[in-house]
């Protein structure tokens, strides 16, 4: 049982890595690696369980909130175009470089 749902969720990462590479716009690659990630996770998370380690689990956990991270920050570089300033910096910025 443990075996089919193992093989499922490998065959649903490599449709997602797949999603990844063809996707034709930056948001199905960005969705298609977050999934990518949680189904690490997943794996992870089966793969603790058969073998009776609940260290794995810790770091599934880990895995998940650098996952997390990682598409917040990749969306926001994508939505701004930088990490470091906010709207309402640039529009500061922009007020002072015209006075």
């Amino acid at each position: 049982m443990f075996i089919a749902v193992s093989v499922a969720i490998l065959i649903t990462m490599g449709l997602a890595l797949a999603r990844a590479l063809m996707g034709p716009t930056t948001y199905d690659r960005i969705a298609a690696v977050n999934m990518f990630g949680t189904k690490t996770v997943l794996l992870i998370a089966v793969l603790a369980f058969l073998s009776g380690s609940t260290d794995l689990l810790d770091i599934a956990l880990v895995y998940a909130l650098i996952n997390f991270m990682g598409v917040v920050a990749a969306l926001k570089l994508v939505s701004q175009g930088d990490f470091h300033s906010s709207k309402e910096d640039k529009a500061k910025t922009e007020k002072v470089g015209a006075e």
